[in-house]
């Protein structure tokens, strides 16, 4: 290695030494803090006891509402992350169209994602979902001409609420949007007009050059949001007072973890949760990153 490579090297590092150090104490401290005191009962006021595997024994054996909360944030997963990535790619392809004023448009779709904060959204929200006086049934009954006592109670009802939390979720789908946005207008014209000319039509055109091009994004955005619906809580916890209700039909694993920590004071018990969420999430990126062969990269070779 040259001198000068040897000081352009020195010179990236030192770039990056402020993300480095702030992994390490602000994001690697608290995960080696957690798994510590995921082996201990410790509720705060009193020094932490060492407990072995019990607080695992514990989750997986002794707390039906640890599974309850994992079902409800896969269900949530299962159902939020593919519509909400069907609509993003469907706006995306309208907004992608060279129409007079599209710019104007791009802009209203792209900011519900932006403007006010999640507690805001999530106020708004529980109001429109109210089961007597919200603007969701008020809209149904006038649509349909159902009376509004026989509308969905929404938050109020174990059946309705997580479809309900499906449905805000949607609210940010502008921000997909323009990350797919950009990845359409990456796609080089020159691929649909080769198809155009092998007699290829609009539909032909969207699975042969428009998915295969668009699939990194589509990746990137995969694993970006099924790990934010597993860690999802501003929402919920406004929506529903912090409890998960009813009868925990919304208690989704970063809530229950929440309760047990600061309602509780069950750090120790909390500590184990996270680090099993971890774990889960962990896994679930890996698996996707091994059974991710459908991602096509411009230049790349395949066998």
């Amino acid at each position: 290695m040259t001198s000068g490579e040897r000081k352009e090297a020195f010179s990236a590092y030192l770039f990056i030494l402020p993300f480095i150090l702030s992994m390490i104490f602000i994001v690697g401290g608290p995960i080696i803090a957690a798994l510590v005191l995921s082996f201990c009962k410790w509720d705060i006021f009193t020094p932490a006891q060492f407990v072995g595997l019990d607080n695992y024994e514990k989750i997986f054996l002794d707390d039906p509402r640890f599974w309850h909360a994992l079902w409800n944030t896969a269900y949530y997963t299962a159902l939020s992350v593919p519509i909400g990535m069907v609509l993003s790619i469907a706006v995306a392809i309208l907004m992608n169209q060279k129409v007079k004023g599209i710019t104007i448009y791009r802009t209203l779709f792209y900011l519900p994602s932006v403007i006010g904060s999640s507690v805001a959204v999530a106020v708004l929200w529980k109001w429109i979902f109210n089961s007597d006086s919200g603007l969701m049934n008020y809209l149904i009954s006038f649509t349909t001409g159902i009376p509004i006592s026989e509308c969905p109670k929404w938050l109020a009802s174990e059946v309705w609420s997580k479809p309900a939390l499906v449905i805000v979720s949607l609210w940010g789908v502008g921000g997909g949007m323009i990350i797919y946005l950009a990845g359409l207008q990456g796609i080089p014209t020159a691929l649909y007009e080769a198809s155009e000319i092998d007699g290829a039509n609009r539909w032909q055109q969207f699975w042969t050059v428009t998915m295969p091009g668009l699939s990194p994004v589509i990746f990137f955005q995969l694993i970006i949001s099924i790990v934010n619906s597993f860690q999802v809580f501003n929402q919920i916890y406004i929506m529903t007072d912090g409890l998960g209700g009813p009868a925990d039909s919304t208690l989704m694993m970063v809530i229950y973890i929440y309760q047990k920590a600061f309602k509780y004071y069950q750090m120790g018990y909390a500590s184990a949760l996270a680090l099993i969420l971890f774990v889960i999430i962990l896994a679930v990126t890996w698996l996707q990153q091994k059974y991710s062969k459908w991602v096509y990269y411009e230049g790349e070779l395949r066998k």
